[in-house]
């Protein structure tokens, strides 16, 4: 058990070609049970009471490695990298060279390219409160400049908080944006759709979409669109208008520009079940947000419970930087030089109301 009271356990979790696996368990004693394994550093569980004191998973996962290695399109729980979201092409011109990436998601890249984070085995070392992965990508990975080492901390708080600390370095200049993709269900993984949640996002803006799911470039204002979720309102309540961002996602599928941050972890959407009571508020440092409703979950994967994920079944809240960013100069850079650490911290909290 670490100096603030979180136990930590650790098991061998099966292997792949590139080497075995391991699971740990993180557990802060007041509810919250965090499993992550060290294949694409994937959160694979995470339980929590409701307002009865009831535990249950609310993280869409498998519960054997056999899962993920045949299922690894919904990037359940993974880190992402080297760049979460999509690249238009996968292309994009630095320093006046220009770099192609793997085309993975119709023309576009997705998710760092084929053989994305999602796929790495990570090295694990405990550490209080949790445990730090490591892994460094070499030059050339994905066709991406710059060797880049990275840190991913996961650790528990006492007040349920599951908190994603990434730090990376690289020897050439590179571009970065780093998230994590876990789905959720605040009534349990396999109860059925999410459209009941009643959600918050702090912004005031996003990032218009064409029929790719490519930003346009262009901020829009969220007033008067099915994207507005300044006040609480129910994932399904508007997921099918006939907007035509709504079409081209199938749903949400959409980067929010958060508010101001000030470097540290700020409120970035709270979510509420009515009916468990269980609550998840999003804090992070990042200057945006993609909320994915599950809309390409088709009912032909099955989950750890034993039960098909159909469309809406489960949420992701990724926070991050603008997709596209390198294509986008009026979006916030995510170029990283020599000499610099790319930093950001993201706090899942979840609680009861």
């Amino acid at each position: 058990m670490s100096s603030d009271a979180v136990a930590i356990t650790r098991e061998a979790w099966g292997s792949t070609p590139d080497g075995p696996v391991e699971r740990f368990t993180l557990d802060n004693g007041r509810g919250l049970r965090v499993r992550v394994i060290t294949y694409g550093g994937i959160v694979q569980s995470i339980e929590t009471p409701d307002r009865d004191g009831e535990t249950a998973n609310v993280a869409l996962g498998f519960d054997t490695l056999q899962g993920y290695l045949d299922n690894p399109g919904p990037y359940f729980g993974a880190i992402i990298g080297r760049f979460g979201n999509r690249i238009a092409e996968g292309r994009f011109t630095l320093d006046g060279v220009t770099y192609q990436t793997p085309v993975n998601d119709g023309v576009n890249s997705l998710h760092g390219g084929t053989t994305g984070f999602d796929k790495m085995i990570w090295t694990a070392t405990e550490v209080d409160g949790g445990i730090a992965l490591t892994h460094v990508s070499p030059a050339g990975d994905q066709g991406f400049p710059g060797e880049l080492s990275m840190t991913v901390t996961y650790t528990l708080s006492s007040d349920g908080g599951l908190r994603i600390d990434y730090l990376a370095t690289t020897d050439a200049a590179t571009v970065v944006n780093l998230t994590n993709h876990s789905y959720f269900n605040l009534v349990g993984e396999g109860e059925g759709h999410v459209y009941d949640h009643v959600l918050r996002i702090d912004a005031d803006e996003f990032t218009p979409v064409g029929a790719g799911l490519i930003p346009t470039g262009k901020i829009a204002e969220v007033a008067g669109t099915a994207l507005d979720f300044r006040n609480p309102a129910t994932i399904g309540g508007r997921i099918r208008t006939n907007e035509t961002q709504m079409l081209y996602g199938r749903g949400y599928d959409h980067n929010w520009v958060l508010r101001p941050r000030d470097g540290e972890p700020e409120s970035a959407a709270v979510v509420v079940e009515p009916v468990s009571g269980r609550t998840l508020t999003v804090l992070t440092t990042e200057p945006g947000m993609q909320f994915y409703s599950g809309n390409f979950l088709d009912g032909t994967i099955i989950g750890g419970s034993g039960r098909p994920y159909r469309q809406g079944d489960g949420f992701a809240l990724e926070t991050q930087h603008f997709p596209d960013s390198p294509n986008h100069a009026n979006f916030p850079s995510t170029v990283l030089r020599p000499g610099q650490e790319y930093r950001s911290t993201t706090i899942y909290r979840f609680g009861v109301s």
